[in-house]
């Protein structure tokens, strides 16, 4: 007998479902052809019945015809406005302050020189008879031929009063020789009078002079600047430059930010004829090139929050202005009195460190120690407040009128606080002795 194969159950079932797939598939396909079969003819249908139909509808309703449009060739002209709301601020402020910039051109005699041949030993025809001269040789000499008026520089200010005056750097105008000329934003040019130099600080103030004669009354009006409060300017903020560019091209906008605040920087002009030391200075990376001294740095709101005054030299982006807070008070003095003075107590002297205090073996890591210049200058200047109140060199002042001393607080900066004769209490370490010093602040003006 033969032995049947046994039935495997799984194998049955997986046949029956392989064979419903492909009735399934095959189900689909011609589906699918059906429906594009019954498509193809229902548009062949409507390609012959509806454009018929078409045409006998528009024979009942007449259609209105549509006008050809109208071409304006006219070219438009419009003011660019930026729908960035960052960007348009900086036009704005720069669009409000620039009316109120001026141009500072700098003009004075200067000596003309020639070349001429001269004998360096004189004169000496009458030698041996005047037949020969042994040193009749001459050498070329630079000679002055009389003078030539002309430019020799230029820089930026700004309008601060509707009479005229002028806030710009001290630098810019130090020349007590030159004449200065002020070009406003109008094309108007005026003569301009320096009416005070800053003595502590990089500015001045001049004025524009009105001539009658040339149609300019005494009643012009000037529209000044808008000034800002530097004490809350913040590091990253928007910083916005103008100024005459090169002593060139005036009205220069420059945009960055505020860098850093409370710099100390030694400036210089570029002869080197002027130097001095600046402290709680603003940085920016605004270009400051120059002709922009004295020109302002604005806010996003068109306020003036600095003077610009300085750049460094062999670096990118590193530009100083010297905030506006410590030229309000020199406005309303020369206002007031036409000159601009500081209260001056009269010492020379260092900020205390951990390095000076090492050096000089001090107990205290503040205040301010009174000391020599590097060139032997006095400590103590002759006949000042400090003088008559006894300081001495090597005193550490701690403190003034109890405000500590600091390298964020120098004691120039607390000084400024206060006026001429005012009377302040010195805090001051002498040897290892403290003790307090009655004085009354002096006068340093310009």
């Amino acid at each position: 007998m033969y032995n049947l194969p046994e039935y495997n159950i799984k194998d049955i079932k997986d046949k029956i479902i392989k064979t419903i797939k492909n009735k399934v598939f095959l189900g689909v396909v011609l589906l699918v052809i059906a429906c594009c079969i019954l498509g193809a003819y229902a548009s062949t249908i409507a390609l012959n019945y509806f454009p018929s139909e078409t045409q006998t509808f528009l024979r009942y309703v007449k259609m209105p015809e549509l006008a050809s449009p109208k071409i304006d060739n006219t070219p438009v002209v419009s003011q660019y406005v930026s729908n960035v709301s960052y960007e348009q601020a900086i036009i704005d402020a720069a669009k409000n302050v620039s009316p109120s910039v001026v141009s500072i051109v700098i003009s004075k005699n200067l000596p003309v020189y020639e070349q001429q041949w001269v004998n360096p030993f004189g004169d000496n025809k009458d030698s041996f008879g005047g037949l020969f001269d042994p040193f009749d040789f001459q050498i070329p000499q630079q000679v002055q031929k009389g003078t030539k008026y002309q430019e020799v520089g230029a820089g930026s200010g700004f309008i601060v009063s509707a009479d005229g005056l002028i806030l710009t750097n001290k630098h810019v105008v130090i020349d007590s020789k030159a004449d200065y000329t002020v070009l406003t934003n109008d094309g108007q040019k005026y003569s301009a009078k320096v009416l005070a130099l800053d003595p502590v600080q990089d500015l001045a103030v001049i004025k524009i002079q009105l001539d009658p004669s040339k149609g300019l009354g005494q009643d012009k009006k000037f529209k000044p600047v808008v000034l800002g409060d530097s004490a809350g300017i913040q590091i990253g903020q928007t910083a916005i430059a103008i100024g005459n560019a090169l002593g060139q091209f005036s009205n220069t906008v420059s945009v960055g930010v505020v860098s850093g605040l409370q710099r100390t920087i030694s400036a210089s002009d570029q002869v080197g004829s002027f130097s001095e030391t600046l402290d709680g200075i603003i940085q920016t990376d605004a270009a400051i090139n120059t002709g922009n001294s004295g020109g302002p740095l604005v806010n996003l709101r068109g306020e003036v929050i600095g003077i610009n005054t300085a750049m460094a030299q062999g670096a990118q982006g590193i530009g100083f202005a010297i905030p506006i807070d410590m030229a309000k008070k020199d406005i309303d003095q020369v206002i007031k009195t036409n000159k601009i003075v500081y209260p001056f107590l009269g010492v020379r002297y260092v900020l205390v460190n951990k390095e000076v205090q090492q050096e000089y073996n001090l107990s205290v890591d503040y205040g301010a120690i009174i000391l020599k210049g590097d060139k032997g200058e006095a400590a103590i200047t002759v006949g000042s407040a400090a003088d008559k109140a006894g300081l001495k060199e090597k005193d550490v002042v701690l403190k003034i009128n109890d405000e500590k001393i600091t390298s964020d607080n120098s004691m120039a900066k607390i000084i400024r606080k206060y006026n001429v004769g005012d009377k302040i209490t010195l805090h001051i370490l002498r040897g290892d002795k403290e003790q307090d010093i009655d004085l009354t602040l002096g006068e340093r003006s310009s």
